[in-house]
This record gives C-alpha cells, structure tokens and sequence, in this order.
C-alpha cells in the first residue's frame, strides 16, 4: 500500500494587503480640524484685516484681532486644533508679533500637504521635505535682511508702526510707536545690550480720555488713590520712601481664640496698650525720616486701621495702601530701595528718594504719582488712557505688540521688507531650488513652496483688492529682481516697501517659518488617535 504523501502547503510571496483607511481618516480629520482654526483667524491678517467680538459665557466682550488672543480664547476640543493654537502661543512668547501669519502659514502648508498625500506621497516624505525648507527658507531671508542699530531710532520706529497698523488703534500709532520705542530703550542694560525684559516696563490702564492721553512715565504711577484718612498729606516734595511688607494694626494670636473681657477697666487696658503699640510704630517711622508709606496688601489681617492712619496722618506721612505683592519687585527696583519686612529693620539706608510724591485726578478717578526719583532703575511706566474698557484693553494688547517688535530688534538686529514681499520671495527662490532636485522630495519642495504665497493673497484679499493679479504682478516684480517689491493696502498696487516704512523684524518671520513647519510636521507624522480613560 502506498503511502500518502502530504504536499507541502505552499509558500505565499505576494504582497499581503494592509488596510490604510483608518491611518488615513485620522490624518485627514487633523488637518481638517487645524485648517479651520487657520480659516477663521485669516481675515484678520494684515493692516486692512477684520476684527472679531470675543463673547464668553461671564458676558465679558474682547474686541481684538490680535491671533494669539483670538484662538487662546477658542474653546478648541480637537486635538490638532488645539495645536494651532499653542503654535500662535508660541510665536508670541518667541517674537510677540506675527501670531496671525503664523497660523495661517501652517494652514496653507497643511492644505498642500493634504493634496500631497492623496497624490500617494508618503507622510514622512512630505515631513522631511518641509524641514529642509524650512532651513532653505532662513538662509533666504537671512540674505534679504538690513542690519540696523539700536541708536537708529527712526527704523525702531517704523518697525513699531508696522507692527501697530493692522491693530483696532492704528490710528494712534504715530503716538504709540515713539512712545514704545522710549519705553524699551530706557529699560536696555548698557551692560546686557542684547536683553530686554518687557518686565521691566509696567502697562497702568486708567478709563477716561481718549487713547492720545496715553503717556510714557518717568517715574511710578499707582492706580489708587492716597488714604485721606484724618487729613493725611496727599502731596509730598523731597519725599523719602519706604516700602512696608508688615501690618500697622494691633497684632492677633497665632491660633483662633477669643479673649473674654470681665471689667472696663481691662477694656481699657487693651485699648491703651494697642494705641501705644502703633504709637511706637509710627515713631520709629517717623525716626527714620519716612514721610511717604507704600503698604503691601495684607491677608492675615488689616494692614493699617483707622487709628494707625490717624497716627500716621498726625505725623505728616502719606500713605498708599493696598500694594499688590507681585508689584513690589518692580516698585524697589524703580525707587532703588529695599523692602522692609519687620518694623526692627526700619533704617534709613532701605528708603528710597524722590523729588516729587502726589495724587493727581486722572479721568474720572485719582492716581498717585512719583517723578524725580534719585537713582531710578532701568523700568518705565505706561499711563493707558482710553474711552471705554474695550479700547484701553485692545490699546494694552496692541503696545505689548509693539514692545515685543522692539525687543526682537534688540535680540537680533536685522529688518526685513514686509507687505508679503520676503513670503514671495522664499517662494520663488525654493520652487528654482525644488528643480535641481530629484525625486519625491521636488515635488514636496515645490507644493509647499507655492503654499507661502498666501500671505501676500491674504493680504490682498482682506484689502478689498484683486487677490490673483496682485499676486502675479508681485512675482512678476519679483522676478525682474525686485526683493522688496510689496502689496502697498493703502494705494491698493506694488510698491517698493521699504520706501513706504513697512518694516518688520527678521526674527518675527524666521520665527512663523520656523514655528509653522514643526507644527505642520508633527500633525503629518500623527496616524492615529488612542484616547485612554
């Protein structure tokens, strides 16, 4: 009998299918939801941009078309959405300025990266290809860029107004501008030239007037009023300062009890020691020869009472109380004194001095003032004034902006062309480059170089103006040689933009490029989606 043989299964060498659909839904829907985000801060790009009416659930309004404000106050659900909005967070702690182009730049390269993709690139192709433009693209705007100085004020200038045409109060920039400029030259370090802390420079909104009574203080302001308490003084000349962190009130125990008192006689008792103990506090005051009394506000207990401010009043001491403890730092450091924290450390050598200490009425409220301050430190105060709250905060917005200009301008000391002109420029230069290469990475060189002209379209788009023949007139200027030729919004045609002062900081567009294509390229590398509980 023969015995049966079992053949052999045969062994499979073609392909095996393998099911991309899910990988690709995922991808689709996170550029989707983040190209959303892009869509809706795009009309406010740019100085002929539209604004948007924030409403929250507290009935609160913000009027602003400031990005980073607009999509920090989204309620964004979506993941990828969420990320535009910690992109434009991050162009503005990095450069303060360019929250807007930012977004919409990852925008359009998630749109060219989307058609890539359903063209059969793979992802990690187009990811690659984006990191070496974005590298391409610096080295280009690096070659554009006009080292300036920082003693060269009139380009600072122009720099802060460009920064502020495309705000609510544009109108005001030949006012905010200077004023930006003087605030952040006088608190730059000869010692670090290459820093400034925006720390350094206080921003005080007081309602009432209009934004032209915004002033730049050489001193300290306080939007409080002095204590009228007991006719105290509410002004002083040669003032000598002191900054207090204890309490000018009868001490309490430590832990809560009550203290049961039997006779007046005792009640007495209580009340003489208790005036005698702030007595002998306002002496050692007035010793030391204080005669003006700045009071962080207290949580243990009252600060100052009735009775220490009568005190106080009677020894010709003004008093401003209620300082906040996260402005003390900045309050020492202008009045160059230290702050004192128990009354057996009140000496002389910890006040600081000023020629002039007094409450002047600001709007429909008071504010006190301290100029002349002897040795004063490297900080400025800003008075904002405005007519009503939603103008003062868009006004605050809008100066912390061109602040921020200033300060990329003393990081890095260059200035580019604005109006679109260095966009369209990288978008020529990289889609010559993509043809000196080969392969898949051309093809992605060249669609996500063509995705940089939407800011030069966007801006005319929002300018009323026609978006297609603007643009092609531009890269018809551009490639003449042209490398500052830009959208000029105000006479709706191509002009030379740096001879219209439309300038902005090199670090500001090195910084959207930079930013935008590593966003753009972790939402490309991302497949799926695991929520856990």
């Amino acid at each position: 009998m023969a015995a049966a043989v079992a053949a052999p299964a045969p062994s499979r060498k073609t392909e095996t299918y393998t099911d991309t659909k899910r990988r690709d839904d995922v991808r689709g829907a996170n550029i989707a939801a983040a190209r959303a985000v892009a869509d809706a801060v795009r009309t406010s790009l740019g100085p002929r941009g539209m604004d948007k009416m924030i409403c929250s659930g507290d009935q609160e309004v913000i009027i602003t078309n400031d990005g980073a404000t607009i999509v920090s106050r989204m309620s964004l659900i979506q993941p990828a959405a969420r990320m535009l909005a910690e992109l434009s967070r991050s162009q503005d702690a990095a450069a303060g300025d360019g929250t807007t182009t930012v977004v919409v730049l990852a925008g359009s390269l998630l749109r060219r990266a989307q058609s890539l993709l359903s063209a059969g690139a793979h992802p990690t192709a187009a990811a690659d290809a984006l990191h070496r433009l974005a590298t391409r693209a610096i080295e280009i705007l690096h070659a554009m860029a006009i080292p300036i100085e920082l003693s060269d004020r009139e380009s600072l200038v122009k720099s802060a107004s460009t920064a502020l045409n495309s705000k609510v109060v544009s109108q005001y920039s030949t006012l905010l501008s200077p004023l930006a400029v003087d605030a952040a030259l006088s608190v730059v370090d000869p010692a670090h030239p290459d820093l400034l802390d925006l720390r350094d420079i206080r921003i005080v909104k007081k309602l009432g007037g209009t934004v032209d009574d915004t002033e730049l203080v050489r001193g300290l302001i306080f939007d409080k009023k002095a204590s009228h308490a007991a006719g105290g003084p509410t002004r002083v000349e040669y003032a000598k300062i002191a900054v207090i962190q204890f309490q000018i009130s009868p001490p309490k125990t430590d832990i809560e009890q009550s203290v049961i008192v039997s006779d007046y006689a005792q009640m007495d008792r209580i009340l003489r020691e208790e005036r005698n103990y702030i007595l002998g506090m306002v002496k050692k005051i007035k010793a030391a020869g204080c005669n003006v009394l700045l009071i962080q506000k207290s949580i243990l207990r009252d600060a100052v009472t009735e009775l220490s401010l009568h005190y106080l009043a009677k020894a010709k001491i003004m008093v401003v109380k209620d300082v906040e403890r996260d402005e003390i730092e900045f309050i020492t450091k202008t009045l160059n004194c230290l702050p004192i924290a128990n009354i057996e450390h009140f000496r002389t050598d910890k006040l600081g001095y000023a020629d002039l200490v007094e409450e002047v009425s600001v709007g429909e409220g008071k504010v006190v003032k301290i100029t002349g301050i002897r040795d004063m430190g490297r900080t400025a105060t800003v008075l904002v004034r405005g007519s009503n709250q939603l103008v003062i905060d868009e006004a605050e917005r809008s100066l912390h902006d061109a602040l921020c200009v200033i300060r990329c301008l003393v990081n890095k000391r260059f200035l580019i062309a604005g109006g679109g002109a260095p966009e369209i420029e990288m978008s020529m230069q990289l889609a010559a480059w993509s043809k000196e290469l080969q392969g898949m990475e051309s093809y992605c060189i060249k669609e996500f170089a063509d995705a940089l002209e939407v800011i030069p379209y966007t801006l005319a788009e929002n300018a009323g103006l026609n978006p297609i023949s603007i643009v092609t007139e531009l890269r018809n200027r551009h490639a003449r040689g042209e490398k500052n030729a830009g959208i000029n919004v105000r006479k709706g045609q191509i002009t030379n933009i740096l001879e219209e002062n439309v300038v902005q900081p090199l670090l500001v567009s090195t910084s959207a490029i930079t930013l935008a294509c590593e966003c753009v390229r972790m939402i490309l590398k991302i497949d799926d989606i695991v929520t856990v509980r």
